[in-house]
């Protein structure tokens, strides 16, 4: 399996979550200073209005600073230097500082998305009357965390990725050459830029933490990467809608039943049918939120023969029938 396979599936996962990325703090910082954030679940719909779920990222462009989560003592402080990338994925409470240790009160004024997207990103400064050490770019992400979202629960609650001392330039460096560059010059359209962006360096980020996963690790994303269980993911979403069983699947993937089913379960966490299941009531979903479009038709679209089949199954593996998901969306 080839790596635009892997990155096809991933692509397919980010547009059924609705993944949205914005660019919303400028910040300048002279030691000694310290932010802190709380929990996104706290103030997440104030950032990204209708997001289930909001993470939030930090991306250094000079200087260094640390950075800690600020309960049940996930890891010490880290230090982020120039060019590194951190991402809470899970949304957790965390501070940023001159210094490892120091604490604040977070600044709620802050944490809600203005009515004119021109008056983004924010312009921060903090700290002394010092030179400038530090300069960040922060933002957020939004997703969908229901019914299913494979790629959020596969990922840690701390990510860093930067650039190793000698290496050629990645995307990454790219990106925060152009986000520093659009977010101090605020020419027209900057913001849209800087989200789009922002996105793109999530994926970046996403496809380095695959590449550098253990083999001994487990999860949606180590699937991904292995070679049968990443074919069996591809040719899942690649026809959702198709009649599988597990011996066509494992037949397509080349692999005996009982391979692919021990080595999907192994590392996804369920068996492939159950797996497509869960990928098909994410898919009607979104679907089910966009409105205008009839659910037998939905039924239809992702493999059931009729409404009554597919109504029973969305209401038994997510919670409520169609009409009530549709109506809860809206």
């Amino acid at each position: 399996m080839n790596v635009d396979d892997k990155i096809d599936v991933l692509s397919d996962v980010l547009s059924a979550i609705r993944l949205t990325g914005a660019v919303f703090y400028d910040v300048s910082a002279r030691a000694p200073w310290v932010a802190e954030a709380p929990p996104t679940e706290r103030f997440g719909s104030l950032v990204m209005p209708g997001a289930q779920h909001t993470i939030e990222y930090h991306v250094v462009t000079r200087g260094s600073c640390w950075i800690s989560i600020v309960d049940r003592g996930a890891f010490e402080p880290v230090e982020l230097r120039e060019g590194d990338i951190a991402v809470m994925p899970q949304g957790d409470p965390h501070a940023l500082s001159s210094r490892p240790g120091m604490r604040a009160e977070p600044e709620w004024s802050l944490h809600r998305r203005p009515p004119d997207e021109s008056m983004l990103p924010f312009v921060l400064k903090a700290g002394s009357d010092g030179p400038v050490e530090t300069h960040i770019v922060c933002g957020f992400f939004s997703c969908d965390a229901r019914p299913f979202n494979s790629l959020l629960a596969a990922l840690p609650r701390f990510m860093r990725l930067g650039r190793s001392a000698g290496t050629p330039e990645s995307r990454l460096d790219q990106f925060i050459r152009l986000a520093t560059s659009e977010a101090e010059n605020r020419r027209p359209g900057s913001q849209s830029i800087l989200n789009k962006l922002s996105e793109l360096m999530f994926l970046e980020v996403v496809r380095q933490h695959m590449d550098e996963l253990g083999t001994e690790r487990t999860g949606w994303l180590a699937g991904l990467r292995d070679p049968l269980v990443g074919r069996a993911l591809a040719l899942l979403h690649g026809e959702p809608a198709r009649a599988w069983t597990l011996e066509d699947l494992a037949s397509a993937a080349g692999a005996s039943r009982s391979a692919l089913a021990e080595r999907f379960t192994q590392l996804v966490g369920c068996p492939p049918i159950q797996y497509l299941t869960q990928w098909r009531m994410q898919i009607a979903a979104r679907r089910l939120a966009e409105g205008g479009v009839k659910v037998a038709a939905v039924a239809q679209e992702i493999g059931y023969d009729s409404e009554a089949a597919f109504s029973r199954a969305f209401k038994k593996y997510v919670g409520r029938s169609p009409s009530d998901w549709r109506a809860a969306a809206g």
